[in-house]
């Protein structure tokens, strides 16, 4: 083997291949299944089966989420009217400044949970939304100022 002949092994050899996703490219597909035939399908079954499986997850979480929230606005409801009518209650049995202090307190913490949830949903989209869009490198501004020279 010539120097020259040895030079290319040697590069071809220490190549690194790299890609990203869940299957690698065609050609390297095609190599796995050259060195142990029937790897490129079970490659490819094993990236199915992922993706159904991280699918499935997906979807008991978005579930799991829907479900806390339609149980929450309930529970809330409930609280609520409950400390309203215990509000109206008091005030038919002849103390009107408690159950009138009863409902507004009631329908502050209502108006106060509503204002900072919908705060904390706008914050997370904002983080979501710079998470998505890569930052740009910021650059100095150019020297404006020549030098000056006695």
């Amino acid at each position: 083997m010539s120097p020259e002949e040895k030079r290319a092994a040697i590069i071809q050899t220490s190549l690194i291949s790299q890609f990203s996703g869940p299957l690698p490219p065609p050609e390297e597909l095609a190599k796995y299944d050259r060195i142990l035939p029937g790897s490129a399908d079970r490659i490819i079954r094993m990236a199915e089966q992922q993706s159904t499986h991280r699918q499935d997850l997906e979807s008991v979480v978005i579930g799991a989420n829907a479900s806390n929230q339609k149980w929450g606005l309930i529970c809330a409801f409930i609280v609520a009217m409950s400390a309203i009518w215990g509000g109206v209650w008091i005030s038919l049995k002849g103390m009107s400044g408690a159950g009138l202090t009863a409902i507004i307190t009631a329908l502050a913490a209502l108006v106060a949970v509503f204002v900072y949830g919908k705060s904390q949903q706008r914050r997370e989209l904002q983080d979501k939304e710079e998470a998505l869009i890569p930052k740009q490198p910021t650059q100095s501004p150019p020297d404006d100022h020549p030098a000056t020279h006695s």
